[in-house]
């Protein structure tokens, strides 16, 4: 079963700042310094996850040492992108993704705070932010369900043998109503325990080789 797939600002009062001396200057300018950073918003996460390239850039950098130069980073996400290891990709293909990361994706997320690129250097770094990316990704493909509805799923069938087994259905009957318990208990523990090891090992960003969304 495999489970899918998404600026502070500085203002014044306009109070006059006559009669404030040196060290009331170098309080404030400690204070704002020791300030925390801001936080990233739910909306600008979704709108970073939203994209499968930032997506890929993301998981690269959290996987391979939070730093990478563009020409790197883009040889990854362009053989991610074409299915292909970084040895087969055509000069064209790594241009295409370095131009997109270099003129939009990293400027974006920068501009957000989850990356420090610096365009004349070539290089990206993670900021302290991008720890609230660690999300994980739920990737559906072919006949498979994602986890919510296979919850669903097994809570209804549950649910139907309890039905049957009450009402006194051959061979339901025969179990009692402990073991009734036991048995939903158990589908429901096991399950769960299936789902948290494959979303710690297979769904989370920067866990893996490999993006969650990528085939190996």
């Amino acid at each position: 079963m495999a489970s899918k797939t998404e600026a502070v600002t500085a203002s014044t009062d306009g109070q006059s700042v006559a009669g404030v001396g040196p060290d009331d200057g170098a309080q404030g300018k400690d204070e704002r310094s020791a300030s925390p950073e801001p936080e990233l918003s739910r909306d600008d996460a979704f709108e970073i996850l939203s994209n499968r390239r930032r997506r890929f850039a993301l998981h690269h950098l959290q996987h391979n040492g939070e730093r990478a130069e563009l020409g790197e980073l883009s040889e990854h996400v362009a053989a991610w992108e074409n299915d292909s290891g970084v040895q087969e990709i055509s000069a064209s293909e790594r241009k295409r993704v370095y131009t997109s990361l270099q003129q939009f994706h990293l400027p974006k997320m920068d501009d957000k705070g989850v990356v420090e690129f610096d365009d004349r250097e070539g290089v990206v770094e993670l900021t302290p932010a991008a720890e609230q990316m660690d999300v994980y990704l739920e990737v559906v493909e072919g006949n498979d369900v994602p986890w919510s509805q296979y919850y669903l799923g097994l809570a209804a069938v549950n649910l139907g043998l309890l039905v049957a087994a009450t009402a006194g259905t051959y061979p339901l009957r025969l179990v009692p109503d402990a073991g009734w318990g036991l048995f939903v208990a158990t589908t429901f523990l096991v399950s769960a325990l299936v789902h948290t090891y494959y979303s710690r090992t297979e769904m989370r960003l920067g866990d893996s080789e490999s993006p969650p969304e990528v085939r190996e």
